[in-house]
């Protein structure tokens, strides 16, 4: 098992979280999904699949619940 923290964008209620949590709770592997909800900022999406997990795969998983995955820190767009 492993877990990875992803930052997404854009959530502002428990309603947002069951979105992002539904849509990445699709993708093969994810066992648990937790989210440490920060109401209009970037909140902490916390991930654990059997295997480390394609990260296009997990963008589109966030964009289809309607929000944005951050670029990880270092990263440029």
């Amino acid at each position: 098992m492993t877990t990875t923290t992803y930052s997404v964008t854009g959530m502002t209620c428990g309603h947002c979280t069951s979105a992002v949590t539904e849509e990445l709770t699709k993708l093969d592997g994810v066992t648990e999904v937790k989210i440490d909800l920060n109401a209009g900022g970037t909140s902490a999406v916390h991930v654990t699949s059997a295997a480390a997990l394609d990260e296009t795969a997990v963008r589109e998983a966030v964009d289809e619940a309607g929000y944005e995955l951050a670029p990880a820190p270092g990263a440029t767009a």
